[in-house]
């Protein structure tokens, strides 16, 4: 059974989302990361980047797949974790201590439309 933690939103493509005043930090949830297996590598846009909710920014690569990653919220890249450059096994460990993307959010209704916990427990049970 995958973890789900309370206090954060999910995605239905598996990012999860926790919210810091108006910004958005995101990850990857436990049930992505195990159905993928081994993390080779993480593709993440830059700082300032633009992002939009529902588009790909990024990508995780693993011995078995590749899969894009989807924003959860639009807005604009403020930081990213370039510790998953050289130890993308990270996500692996914790997937929800290892975030990929900040994002200042430009449209924090936006997160009415994700997942609770228990809801998404419901697709990644």
């Amino acid at each position: 059974m995958s973890k789900v933690l309370e206090g954060l939103l999910y995605s239905e493509s598996h990012e999860w989302v926790k919210v810091d005043g108006n910004i958005a930090i995101i990850g990857v949830s436990d049930f992505a990361q195990s159905e993928m297996g081994d993390i080779t590598y993480v593709d993440m846009p830059d700082i300032d980047d633009e992002v939009a909710k529902g588009e790909d920014f990024g990508a995780l690569e693993s011995v078995k797949a590749s899969s894009e990653l989807y924003s959860p919220v639009s807005g604009t890249v403020v930081a990213r974790n370039d510790e998953l450059e050289d130890k993308p096994e990270l996500i692996n460990e914790d997937a929800y201590t290892a975030w990929i993307i900040k994002v200042e959010m430009s449209d924090k209704a936006e997160l009415e439309n994700l997942l609770s916990p228990a809801k998404y427990s419901e697709i990644a049970g």
